[in-house]
């Protein structure tokens, strides 16, 4: 079989993502060429696919070790987030939320440890902290994301820091109180999205009576 018949995995999309991204930092794609190619990658099924999209730039090419047999490392989750989605929690690391094309909420009682990181792709994301079970006062979120939508969801008295993110293309917004992690929670957040969005904010009945009181 010809090789650039070989179905991709999303190992290599992402690879291939990285490199459009670093074709637009050289000034080679504009943002527009970028959204376009990345549309063409989320949708690639084989290797032809994807050298389509870098086949027109110098000096770049995918990674050897992609031209083996990709072997996945990780089990789709089945159930509410879709099959293209997995969390998972590696003994004494983060717990991952990763996300092709998918939609991903936590909400209710979930236990949230003290770092979480968020591996997505033109996905719907939302985590509710209102009701979670925190092992810690801090938790320090990850985000290296592409084409999503990410929403937090934070209890009444929670601070945030968002300070640390690299937005691409993209809007990342706090709608709750900074400083010090004084209250019951404090989320920091750190990473990259690109064409995407980012936002912090306290549940709306909190927004409303705010607004109401005129606090």
């Amino acid at each position: 079989m010809d090789p650039r018949e070989l179905r991709v995995s999303d190992a290599e999309r992402e690879h291939v993502g990285q490199l459009l991204q670093r074709a637009v930092g050289q000034g080679m794609l504009s943002l527009g060429e970028f959204t376009e190619r990345m549309d063409t990658v989320l949708a690639a099924k084989t290797r032809r696919d994807l050298n389509q999209v870098l086949i027109d730039l110098p000096g770049i090419d995918i990674r050897p070790e992609y031209q083996a047999a990709y072997q996945p490392h990780r089990s789709p989750v089945p159930g509410p987030m879709g099959a293209s989605a997995a969390a998972t929690v590696p003994a004494g690391g983060p717990l991952v939320i990763r996300g092709r094309m998918s939609s991903l909420a936590r909400k209710g009682r979930w236990e949230v440890p003290p770092a979480v990181r968020i591996d997505t792709v033109a996905s719907a994301v939302t985590l509710d902290f209102t009701e979670a079970v925190m092992q810690t006062q801090v938790v320090r979120v990850e985000v290296n994301d592409y084409l999503s939508s990410i929403n937090f969801v934070l209890p009444p008295e929670a601070t945030a820091d968002i300070n640390g993110v690299e937005a691409v293309a993209s809007s990342a917004n706090s709608k709750v109180r900074g400083g010090a992690p004084v209250g019951p929670l404090h989320v920091v957040v750190t990473g990259t999205i690109r064409c995407g969005s980012l936002t912090v904010a306290y549940p709306l009945g909190t927004r409303l009576r705010k607004f109401l009181g005129g606090a």
